[in-house]
């Protein structure tokens, strides 16, 4: 496999650093004889830090610029975090390699150190995400929900500087930078449902790039993919995106492939849960059933006024 260097494209934050050199270190491992390098490229979502990502594009934000570069060939790969990912693949991409999956749940991280049930009644909580807040306020509507941005290590600064008196997190990034030690709770998936493809990366490349395709062959974890993409596919059937607090989560079992999916206002006083379980065979067809079956008990409507809500 000696040849030409391959570049890895990354954001620039601690975390997409983290992920980017634990690909190219897997990369390495697998064949010692290509040369490695990363290109740190700058997303919107990292120019804009002070508007909450629903209402600045969502998803896209972290990953355009990134994409851009890979089509034009300044970059051979491209390593995101899989929750970023659009339900969309750009014409002339692919998701090349899905490496075996992190802790997928969020953790509370909280000044006092108590957990989700014990905070005060007008605790406030820093969250930019509406899948996160709602999910809060459908279990607590008696917190405060305080707008957060930045990145990892930025939100957790701001738990200190700012009048916070809790955070919420992705297990994953909170333990990929090896600070499991700030969690308080790491809340269970009947609290908080994870997002479609928390906790993997997404290892991006051209689709007609047999090079390349053989130096990430290597990294895909099959278990991990037919989850994650049973996930993308309830996520896309919905046309979701960071304007809609979605949640799904699926996983594999002697049972076969198992997917919860959540539909829930803003303010968490309509939440519409269910699961579909199937052959692992079959992840996308399912995640496909359960969108169906919640756009069947109502979530159409949640997700047409929540996107009309956006737009103005």
């Amino acid at each position: 496999m000696a040849g030409s260097t391959v570049t890895i494209g990354t954001r620039g934050s601690k975390l997409a650093l983290w992920q980017a050199n634990w690909v190219k270190d897997a990369i390495r491992a697998h064949h010692p004889d290509v040369p490695v390098e990363l290109a740190v490229i700058k997303t919107r979502g990292d120019k804009i830090l002070d508007v909450p990502l629903a209402k600045v594009g969502g998803k896209g934000l972290f990953v355009k610029e990134i994409e851009e570069a890979l089509l034009d060939g300044r970059i051979d790969l491209a390593v995101h975090s899989m929750k970023d990912m659009p339900a969309d693949i750009p014409e002339g991409l692919c998701i090349g390699a899905i490496p075996g999956r992190e802790e997928p749940r969020d953790v509370l991280i909280t000044r006092s150190g108590q957990p989700l049930d014990l905070m005060k009644t007008g605790s406030r909580v820093g969250t930019s995400s509406l899948r996160r807040s709602a999910q809060l306020l459908h279990v607590r509507p008696d917190l405060i929900i305080v707008p957060l941005r930045g990145n990892l290590d930025t939100r957790l600064k701001k738990l200190q500087s700012e009048p916070l008196d809790a955070i919420v997190l992705a297990a994953a990034g909170v333990r990929r930078l090896g600070l499991a030690d700030r969690i308080t709770q790491i809340l269970d998936e009947s609290v908080m449902l994870p997002a479609v493809g928390q906790g993997a990366l997404c290892i991006e490349t051209r689709d007609k790039d047999p090079r390349i395709a053989s130096v990430v062959a290597a990294l895909d974890d099959l278990p991990t993919r037919k989850v994650v993409m049973g996930e993308r596919a309830f996520l896309n059937r919905l046309e979701g995106g960071c304007q809609v607090p979605i949640a799904g989560h699926g996983h594999i079992d002697k049972n076969g492939y198992t997917i919860t999916g959540l539909v829930c206002d803003v303010d968490g006083s309509h939440q519409i849960k269910q699961a579909r379980t199937g052959p692992d065979t079959r992840s996308e067809q399912i995640g496909l059933e359960l969108a169906e079956a919640l756009l069947a008990e109502g979530a159409g409507e949640i997700l047409e006024r929540l996107n009309a809500d956006a737009q103005q």
